[in-house]
């Protein structure tokens, strides 16, 4: 003996707007709601380093002590309007250039110095520090500005 199935309209439209339900529900679940992190066009984008120091002692006694900026590593984008605010926390003076974005300065211990530029080409650019170029001077102390597209 077969069984006979009657769908109603009213069912079809039920199973109709459930299946519509489902649908969306799982392309909002399934949507990329992230965005790139980006300033607006304008805006300054503040960025915090320290100037910090490492000492260390080798096997034979002999100290060890180095300098560096932290972080070490800045990622900007491209046309972003920057102002790093660079605190002197050790060392009593650290000149710096960041080649080839024609910014320099210098941050002196206890003190915040303020640079500001637009980064405008991509590319990884030095900062480096003109006191402390080489190991017998506490270096090199370098760090990196990195602009992105």
């Amino acid at each position: 003996m077969s069984k006979v199935f009657v769908i109603s309209k009213k069912q079809i439209r039920l199973f109709a707007i459930l299946a519509l339900v489902v649908i969306m529900a799982a392309a909002y679940l399934r949507w990329d709601q992230t965005k790139t992190a980006s300033s607006t066009p304008g805006t300054e984008r503040v960025i915090h380093l320290i100037t910090t120091e490492f000492k260390t002692k080798t096997a034979d006694g002999k100290e060890l002590e180095i300098y560096r900026f932290d972080p070490g590593t800045i990622v900007v984008q491209r046309g972003e309007l920057i102002q790093l605010n660079i605190t002197g926390i050790n060392g009593q003076s650290h000149p710096f250039v960041i080649e080839g974005l024609n910014v320099k300065g210098e941050v002196k211990k206890g003190q915040t110095t303020v640079v500001r530029f637009t980064a405008d080409q991509p590319g990884t650019y030095p900062i480096l520090c003109l006191t402390h170029t080489e190991m017998k001077h506490g270096g090199p102390m370098v760090g990196y500005l990195v602009v992105q597209e």
